[in-house]
């Protein structure tokens, strides 16, 4: 009984797709299964060309251009991406991950049937898998080709593939079907497998300087460790409301209390905030804490950290983002929030501490976008993210935070209103955050009282009180150095990439 898309409803099958529903009809009838559970490979793509350059090496032509050997044999598989037919003879591509090889059919070379030179033509579409075996040769041309013996089709791909991808339209659709975006780009694939040697160095540093790799709660009771609001959900069995964690920072530093002396995780965060092209609301971070460590020391670890990552993973310090040429190169601009702002603005927030509407007011005169709703942390990071950040290209340290928009680090000696904070800045957006991390559990405990008033006057981001945290500040933490790095923001400036969609492979998208 043919197969018609009325038995699938739902499914795209326009027409050319009930076209190639008819030749997977064709395969069933002749008895072959258009999907079988298996196929047995020598060589991948790339090994086959791999093998075939040393094969070339080992046996140098005579002089008439002849080889005293037998051809080098492969037994390989790919996608097919390109045919061209040409009587009795054709030439086809097949693509891995890695590679794409060139195929060569002649008519009176495929020994084996059912799968024959017709079958090739007239059954075979862009988009199938093929297996396939035979000898290694250069064309005319010069180009390595698989001169192909058997074949056998290995999955029938009902749905033609993209043929063009550029425009708005298309961006879209290769953010929605990340898989057509990597068989089409090969570029998109090199950036992931360029973002995945970034996770893998990252660990290799880590690793090599003796920190711990630990796992630490996704679904938590109380969320913390940064301000941010949750996303909610519910244990049935528990009968209680659990949150996707915003931040690892708590549950690491309560491992520093337990005698860990270093510790890291590589793992995904969850905010309910807005999508735009350097938020989505679930990412990649890895926060590191340190015993015995401050900010400072965290500032040196960032700039070993990422110059390690670029040099392994692109062999150079020199890079380009968003039209600007960036140097990594250490030691990296350090600037204070405070001269920052006052530099870039001539506002100095320390003249505000105590006066709320009068910072609104100067704020908004500088053009910044406030409201008389939000509150004195709010105001401030409207100012410095409209004002200071887009100017901050070249790698910067931007320290020294007000302690109100900083409840989890500890103050500085010199300035009770400021702690030791810092952010790393790189292409005019943030990468981290970083502190010397707040020990006392005292002062710990006011912070927490102190933000979660602002909650009540209705910041939804302000942290909110956590005893069992405090309680085990109260048991001892000695002085620790903690860092946030976004792994998706830092493979954003390292590949040249214009949203965070561009390094998540499966971004959110509003519903259609």
């Amino acid at each position: 009984m043919p197969t018609t898309p009325e038995s699938y409803p739902g499914l795209p099958l326009g027409d050319q797709e009930q076209q190639r529903l008819a030749k997977l009809d064709q395969l069933r009838a002749a008895g072959l299964d258009p999907y079988p559970p298996r196929y047995s490979r020598t060589h991948t793509p790339a090994a086959a060309l791999t093998a075939f350059a040393a094969w070339e090496t080992a046996h140098p032509p005579a002089a008439d251009g002849t080889r005293a050997t037998d051809p080098l044999r492969v037994r390989t598989a790919g996608r097919v991406m390109g045919r061209r037919i040409m009587g009795k003879a054709s030439f086809a591509h097949i693509q891995s991950a890695e590679a794409r090889l060139q195929l060569f059919f002649r008519a009176d070379d495929l020994v084996t049937p059912p799968y024959d030179y017709e079958s090739f033509k007239k059954l075979v579409d862009l988009g199938d898998h093929l297996g396939v075996e035979g000898f290694l040769f250069r064309t005319k041309t010069g180009e390595p080709s698989l001169h192909v013996e058997r074949f056998q089709l290995l999955s029938k791909s009902l749905t033609p593939l993209p043929e063009k991808w550029h425009g708005l339209q298309d961006q879209e659709l290769r953010y929605r079907q990340r898989y057509l975006d990597l068989i089409a780009n090969p570029e998109v694939r090199r950036v992931f497998q360029g973002r995945s040697a970034v996770v893998t160095a990252m660990r290799r540093y880590l690793d090599s300087h003796g920190f711990l790799e630990v796992e630490t709660p996704v679904l938590q009771p109380l969320y913390g460790g940064a301000t941010a609001r949750p996303f909610v959900t519910h244990h049935n069995t528990l009968d209680q409301d659990l949150y996707l964690r915003i931040a690892d920072e708590l549950y690491l530093k309560r491992l520093i209390v337990g005698g860990f002396e270093k510790v890291y995780e590589i793992g995904h965060d969850f905010r309910n905030e807005g999508i735009d092209a350097r938020h989505n609301p679930e990412f990649t971070m890895m926060e590191c804490y340190e015993a015995y460590g401050d900010y400072n020391s965290m500032m040196a670890l960032v700039e070993g950290l990422v110059v390690y990552i670029a040099q392994d993973v692109l062999g150079t310090l020199q890079i380009h983002h968003r039209g600007h040429a960036i140097d990594l190169t250490p030691p990296w601009r350090r600037v204070t929030m405070r001269d920052a702002l006052r530099e870039a603005s001539g506002l100095d927030f320390a003249d505000y501490y105590d006066d709320q509407t009068g910072f609104y007011e100067r704020v908004r005169a500088l053009h910044v976008e406030v409201n008389p709703t939000m509150t004195w942390p709010q105001i401030l990071d409207a100012a410095v993210g409209t004002l200071v950040e887009p100017t901050l290209i070249q790698p910067t340290f931007l320290t020294d935070y007000p302690a109100a928009i900083s409840p989890l680090a500890k103050r500085s000696l010199t300035d009770p209103h400021l702690v030791e904070r810092f952010e790393p800045f790189c292409s005019g957006f943030e990468l981290g955050n970083a502190f010397s991390e707040l020990n006392d559990p005292l002062d710990q405990y006011r912070r927490f009282a102190e933000s979660a008033a602002n909650r009540r006057a209705g910041d939804e981001e302000a942290h909110q009180m956590d005893l069992d945290f405090v309680n085990a500040l109260l048991v001892g933490m000695p002085p620790t150095g903690g860092l946030g790095l976004g792994v998706d923001r830092l493979a954003m400036v390292l590949f040249d990439q214009p949203s965070i969609r561009d390094v998540i492979l499966f971004p959110h998208m509003r519903s259609r």
